[in-house]
């Protein structure tokens, strides 16, 4: 009994194509599962306030434009760190296909507000542009993770 060596060659290579889709399922939830581990960056923002062990006190807030499970004009009160993503024990839960688990925060450093997105699968994106390190927010900022929306107030 032969094998026909083209249905030999197309069950290897199904095979190879199974085994690299697992990777990169693997790949993305180890890159959720950092992200969601990580403490901050590197290069985020350093004040005088930070370095003396002071955690700067931010009253902000962020107002849900389009968000699943959110009606629109809804206000979550953003009082210091505050995480953004699927995860129930995230701070504003994101119930949105597109999101991480922990997709993003938002923490104060000296007398501002920053966004930085936690190593998300599709990134996280403020005023359009996507975030490529910790960003400054100012007032009326729109920030966007997949379909769902959020504008930051002072």
């Amino acid at each position: 009994m032969q094998t026909d060596p083209v249905a030999v060659a197309l069950k290897f290579g199904f095979l190879a194509v199974l085994y690299l889709f697992l990777l990169w399922v693997a790949w993305s939830a180890l890159r959720d599962v950092a992200g969601r581990r990580r403490g901050g960056m590197a290069d985020e923002p350093e004040t005088a306030g930070a370095r003396d062990g002071i955690a700067p006190t931010i009253r902000a807030r962020l107002e849900v434009v389009a968000a699943m499970g959110h009606e629109p004009g809804t206000v979550f009160e953003l009082d210091g760190e505050a995480t953004l993503g699927r995860a129930r024990s995230a701070d504003v839960q994101v119930e949105d296909p597109f999101a991480s688990s922990a997709h993003a925060r938002i923490f104060p450093s000296g007398d501002s507000m920053y966004i930085e997105d936690l190593g998300s699968t599709n990134g996280t994106f403020l005023n359009e542009q996507q975030l490529e390190g910790p960003e400054r927010l100012r007032a009326s900022d729109a920030i966007r993770i997949g379909d769902t929306e959020y504008r930051y107030q002072e």
